[in-house]
């Protein structure tokens, strides 16, 4: 199996770069091209009218296509950003008046999610309790533990695909999390950037009780712009940051000095946005629709050449190893490996001198795998680590 020729104006032009890093930034399939040449085609003949198709088509469009992937029960549920960050705001000025938030996290979240946060814990604004991922073996054990330690927190929030190691919370992990908060008030957070469209996800069982925010930037291959949120029915009702899209969907007029909100998911809505973002979210999951290529399908395939670069690098005897995998089950690994090594931000460095893109976080060296890949890729990358590790 290989798709390596839809691909043929990112990783497939002359002189493009070998990608082994598409937990960073996913290369474009040629279909979404197309879907940004049809979005300026759209603005330019429906002009001021291009926001009711965007509203009546594409929007409802993408809602399916997520809920499909998450098994959601209402795709009505789901709302757009052009980013994550716009979610964390509106998430925490949904959360009802109090002089010092109180969020449970974890040490490996994100970094726009740590910056925003630590910001409000220096104006005492928020107390945030961070629970060491590591060791994995039992931090749910620990987190849920946690959890117990107080009656009431305002935010709990926790990565579905950890950034620093790529371990993989199970649907099972997450359920057990939600439903040992001990508030029904609390909101509960799952950042599954890492994990949607790179591991099969089945949201049911939790989706009346937990935000879940991810983007087309990685896995989902649509690039910037397209971010989206899960939003379980009657948290946040009424968010104090809000746009004048979060109102198309009010029930009843705006009352006098009393703001409208719809009652969906839009109530998490901005303002006016590029909309192109959603445009190639809608054809990447249509052109695998048509390929009949499921997000399992794509896991397999991708777990295969990870199983078969560990592999290679073992037989080599250099100086990487899967004895410094981060996360060594593959079965619990996500769409990258992580490496633990000195040498990360070296190796790196080297490669990226031999044309082969990778990254690493501090002597975190990742190496993230897709379906534009194929074996010949692999070796090249081995006998390139067996030079630069």
């Amino acid at each position: 199996m290989s798709f390596k020729q839809h691909f043929s104006k990112s990783i497939g032009r002359k002189g493009a770069a070998l990608h082994f890093a598409a937990h960073s930034h996913h290369p474009w399939p040629d279909v979404t091209s197309e879907a940004q040449n049809l979005y300026w085609e759209d603005s330019a003949h429906w002009l001021d009218h291009k926001w009711e198709k965007i509203f009546a088509q594409c929007v409802p469009q993408a809602q399916s296509h997520i809920a499909k992937h998450l098994t959601l029960p209402d795709p009505s549920s789901i709302c757009f950003a052009p980013n994550t960050h716009n979610f964390i705001l509106r998430l925490l000025s949904a959360i009802p008046t109090r002089p010092t938030l109180k969020i449970l996290a974890t040490d490996g979240e994100f970094h726009s999610f740590t910056r925003q946060l630590s910001r409000l814990e220096e104006e005492n604004l928020a107390e945030i309790v961070r629970v060491p991922v590591e060791p994995i073996s039992t931090f749910k054990a620990r987190f849920i533990a946690e959890l117990q330690t107080q009656a009431e927190w305002d935010v709990v929030w926790l990565s579905q695909t950890f950034f620093n190691s790529g371990h993989v919370l199970t649907v099972s992990d997450l359920h057990d999390i939600c439903h040992a908060i001990p508030s029904q008030r609390t909101f509960a957070v799952i950042d599954g950037y890492h994990a949607f469209m790179a591991t099969p996800i089945d949201l049911s069982s939790i989706a009346s009780r937990a935000f879940y925010i991810a983007g087309g930037y990685k896995y989902a291959m649509a690039g910037e712009g397209a971010c989206f949120m899960h939003c379980p029915p009657g948290y946040g009702m009424r968010p104090r940051d809000t746009g004048w899209y979060a109102e198309f969907g009010a029930l009843e007029k705006t009352r006098e000095q009393k703001v409208g909100y719809a009652s969906d998911a839009s109530r998490f809505s901005g303002a006016t946005f590029d909309a192109s973002g959603l445009y190639r979210l809608n054809a990447v999951m249509n052109w695998l629709d048509g390929l009949k290529l499921s997000v399992a399908h794509m896991n397999a395939y991708c777990k295969s050449l990870q199983a078969t670069m560990l592999q290679q690098l073992d037989a080599k005897h250099c100086g990487l190893s899967s004895e410094q995998l981060v996360t060594k089950d593959l079965q619990s690994c996500g769409r990258f490996l992580t490496f633990q090594t000195p040498h990360a931000a070296a190796v790196d460095e080297g490669l990226a001198k031999r044309n082969i893109i990778v990254d690493h976080r501090g002597d975190r060296l990742r190496i993230g795998f897709g379906i534009y890949q194929d074996e010949a890729d692999v070796a090249h990358l081995v006998d390139a680590l067996s030079v630069c590790s």
